[in-house]
């Protein structure tokens, strides 16, 4: 009889059962964080706090943030690797450092327990959409130093899989692949996914033809969105999983299970928590708010309380799979600073995204431009799309996209048609914001 669980004793384990392991872990990490680092302990002692004030969970609100700004300060007075070090430098064997699209890359470092736990945890994650030993598995995150790449390929070969290391390139080579030999499951960006979908289209290439028939997309949000994850799958044909993970934390640590009802946090190697923006208390469960993370297994360079910026709920009732961990029920929304204010409305990127994917007349690629009036100075927004590949632009067309996204976003922007192809394609992080206001000062 087939497992169901890779690891049926942690996968499964009660609510009570998991927290209680929850605060074994944080205290022992605490405890080591104060004792082994210059940085931990002088954040603690001016918060008037010592390991043993935290007897419960509930106890970890009082220990404040790590911000990434703070790392990389860090670095820079104490070079290379800041005082956030908890196990010795021979500990070390591998660095990845952040991709560095918001700021200069903060090193991330892993040690060899920590080589293995991101090795299981991701292994966990791919036996739960389905991977098994045996499968050829087309790994289309990048590899080398951005770390999504690697973890998975850690994994797939502790799971006995064939492994095609193409990373985030070639598009044409991922598609002979795709046909031969013929890949059981394939894993990228949502961005390149579509884009390899694209061009499947374009060369007549029907998806029934692909053997594929699995896939888990993350490294940006989109393949939780039903536009998105529909582009995908019917792009494919393949059953399309949302994958989420954070150079400071950990690659690949959650994931879809096949219900595809959330992506699952591997809550025994990180605790999770829900932080509202403003008060910077928990959230409600199901309501967003900004993701904070805390090392439980961390070896080298554990994180406590890292404030991600990234945006979901939680919800930790049990997943109809069996699985107890918490999940992220529409997986990550966006990222804090990505949230567009405009006329009074609060929207995100993914909340776009999901409009135009819907509409079979506009290309799979968009982007929003902001822009300030020349004469009154107000913000201005305009949601750039491309016609499909044999479409053509029209009023009614414009005023279906328009009604579709006042109801999404509560507001109407204006609407810019370019012709197919005119928008860039990316095997990355597409960027979907474009700001062209004029800078302060300038």
């Amino acid at each position: 009889m087939e497992k169901k669980y890779f690891d049926r004793e942690i996968e499964t384990l009660s609510r009570k059962k998991l927290e209680a392991l929850q605060l074994e872990r944080l205290r022992w990490q605490i405890t080591r964080c104060y004792r082994n680092s210059d940085f931990y302990r002088e954040k603690l002692d001016r918060a008037s706090i010592t390991p043993s004030d935290i007897k419960s969970l509930r106890d970890l609100v009082r220990i404040p943030f790590v911000t990434k700004e703070e790392l990389r300060d860090e670095q820079r007075l104490h070079p290379p690797f800041g005082r956030y070090l908890v196990a010795s430098a021979d500990c070390i064997r591998e660095l990845h450092p952040s991709s560095g699209t918001t700021g200069t890359p903060v090193n991330n470092l892993w040690g060899e327990e920590d080589v293995k736990s991101i090795t299981h945890w991701t292994a966990r994650t791919l036996w739960s959409i389905g991977a098994r030993p045996g499968f050829i598995i087309q790994n289309g995150l990048s590899y080398g130093l951005w770390v999504a790449g690697l973890s998975v390929h850690y994994a797939a070969r502790a799971l006995g899989c064939f492994v095609i290391p193409i990373g985030a390139s070639m598009t044409e080579r991922q598609i002979e692949y795709l046909l031969n030999p013929g890949s059981d499951m394939f894993l990228s960006t949502p961005s390149f996914a579509v884009h390899i979908s694209e061009k499947i289209r374009e060369q007549g290439i029907n998806p029934s033809d692909l053997k594929v028939r699995l896939g888990l997309f993350g490294g940006e949000p989109g393949a939780g969105a039903t536009g998105t994850r529909k582009k995908i799958e019917e792009g494919l044909g393949i059953k399309a999983h949302d994958y989420y993970g954070l150079a400071e934390i950990g690659p690949t640590f959650a994931a879809e299970c096949d219900r595809q009802a959330g992506i699952h946090w591997a809550e025994d190697y990180v605790l999770v928590e829900v932080i509202d923006p403003e008060t910077k208390q928990p959230c409600e469960p199901g309501t967003p708010g900004v993701l904070v993370f805390t090392h439980l297994a961390k070896e080298v360079a554990p994180m406590i309380r890292y404030w991600s910026n990234d945006v979901a709920s939680l919800d930790k009732e049990p997943c109809s799979c069996g699985r107890t961990h918490a999940r992220s029920p529409a997986g990550v929304i966006g990222r804090a600073d990505d949230l567009i204010i405009f006329k009074g409305a609060k929207f995100y990127p993914l909340q776009v995204e999901k409009v135009v994917r819907s509409l079979a007349e506009i290309s799979d690629e968009f982007r929003i431009e902001l822009t300030a009036d020349g004469q009154t100075g107000m913000d201005m927004v305009t949601v750039v799309v491309e016609v499909a590949e044999k479409g053509k632009e029209s009023g009614s067309l414009k005023a279906t996209l328009k009604n579709r996204l006042r109801e999404e976003i509560l507001v109407t922007p204006a609407i810019r048609f370019e012709p197919y192809g005119k928008l860039e394609r990316t095997m990355f992080k597409a960027k979907r914001v474009v700001d062209l206001r004029p800078q302060k000062g300038t």
